[in-house]
């Protein structure tokens, strides 16, 4: 798969550096995957929850952690949409989310 963009999970690692091992063990695994639809997403990632709108949520470190990505099958692409903590999750609207740059 196509992963855009790494630069929001090194982003990321740099204000949650305990996110950042299992961030890179995710982009690892979808990098080297070959996703067809979402029952071979589900075979790398068996937490991971399809939300509507092509948008997938992924459980990171034990659930600490959220992960939004919109999954294009047919071209293999993965563009990551957002990344924050359980509650900052529990705040949007993961079907419709947009990039969403985090706040300083």
């Amino acid at each position: 798969m196509i992963v855009i963009s790494k630069t929001i999970l090194n982003e990321f690692c740099d204000e949650y550096n305990a996110a950042c091992t299992p961030l890179i063990n995710w982009y690892n695994e979808t990098k080297k995957s070959d996703w067809s639809h979402f029952l071979d997403l589900k075979k790398s990632f068996r937490s991971a929850d399809y939300v509507g709108n092509d948008r997938y949520v992924f459980n990171i470190k034990g659930n600490d952690y959220r992960l939004i990505a919109l999954i294009i099958f047919k071209t293999r692409t993965v563009f990551i949409l957002f990344i924050g903590s359980h509650k900052e999750y529990d705040k949007i609207n993961a079907a419709e989310v947009q990039y969403l740059k985090r706040k300083s």
